[in-house]
């Protein structure tokens, strides 16, 4: 086991892994330079500070300035060591540090996955992921609030991120939790859920066994009228948990505004309309920071969030 809280992915990427791609040497490596300068002074400033006061024989309580982070820093002091044993596979819980740039994670990710398989020189190892879990940020609204309309959000940018690597990198799986977030703490308190999920993926992944280790997924999408058909994937004894209607289906029409889909289960398909969309072309579900679903297959895995458009992100530039 080797962490570190809040930690951004770049930190766990060799600096010859980030220098590869110029797009990192321009968004990650440069910018570090002038943080680093700037925390520096501020050290040197509250080192003085603290000499000054205890000079005089006065009381100081003033913390010192926080370090940045810096790149490949925690690749080089807690990964590394470890290269020369042994890996079956790893298991990734991370992606909060890295949601302001989900659309950079798309690569980012798949680019650290490369380079821990690279040097471990062990071939595509498993790696599994757990999705990132619902939060409301800190903001402690109801969920009324939460659910008022259809919203951009970089954390549903951060798990497309995910579920994007994890289709075009062999052997990476991603495990939804979509169900077991904590409102108002970043940690979820439900644990075990989250170790089933990941011992069904290597169950899968790892050792090739015949099991269930996925959710509903995007499938492909059909058209009667002004209703959208949405075949899904994984998508056995379809059903939600309550016995409600599917929750959590935004439409859009070619004007890109969203509304709140009314749903219907159909079999392995989910059926959805709008009176506000008269003709509907795009699809999210579950594209929140905390998303309220209720959508699952009859192994009880929830369905994965996911678009069918391709409108610039929040986090794309």
């Amino acid at each position: 086991h080797t962490s570190w809280g809040g930690s951004p992915a770049e930190v766990w990427m060799s600096e010859d892994a980030i220098k590869a791609d110029h797009l990192y040497t321009r968004d990650i490596l440069d910018p570090y330079v002038p943080v680093k300068r700037a925390h520096e002074a501020a050290l040197s400033k509250w080192r003085a500070a603290k000499a000054a006061a205890e000079a005089k024989g006065e009381k100081f309580t003033q913390g010192a300035p926080g370090a940045p982070w810096c790149p490949a820093e925690l690749y080089n002091g807690m990964l590394r060591p470890l290269m020369p044993y042994a890996i079956a596979g790893a298991i990734w819980y991370q992606g909060e540090s890295n949601a302001g740039r989900a659309w950079q994670y798309r690569s980012l990710f798949a680019d650290m996955i490369r380079n821990w398989r690279s040097d471990w020189n062990q071939g595509d190892f498993p790696f599994l992921a757990v999705q990132l879990a619902p939060w409301d940020k800190g903001r402690k609204r109801s969920i009324a609030d939460i659910t008022a309309k259809p919203v951009e959000s970089d954390w549903a940018e951060l798990r497309e991120a995910q579920n994007h690597v994890a289709k075009t990198l062999p052997s990476v799986g991603v495990a939804v939790i979509t169900d077991v977030g904590d409102k108002d703490d970043i940690h979820p308190n439900k644990k075990a859920p989250v170790g089933v999920r990941l011992s069904l993926l290597a169950q899968t992944i790892a050792y090739g066994k015949k099991v269930e280790s996925s959710g509903p997924t995007y499938g492909s999408q059909g058209r009667s009228g002004s209703t959208l058909i949405l075949n899904m994937n994984h998508a056995r004894d379809l059903k939600t948990t309550d016995g409600a209607a599917p929750t959590g289906f935004a439409l859009a029409g070619k004007d890109g505004v969203w509304h709140w889909a009314t749903a219907e289960i159909s079999g392995s398909s989910v059926r959805l309309s709008s009176p506000k969309v008269s003709h509907p072309l795009h699809v999210r579900y579950g594209w929140d920071d905390f998303p309220v679903l209720n959508l699952v297959n009859g192994s009880g895995l929830p369905a994965s969030p996911f678009r069918t458009d391709h409108f610039r992100g929040v986090t794309q530039n």
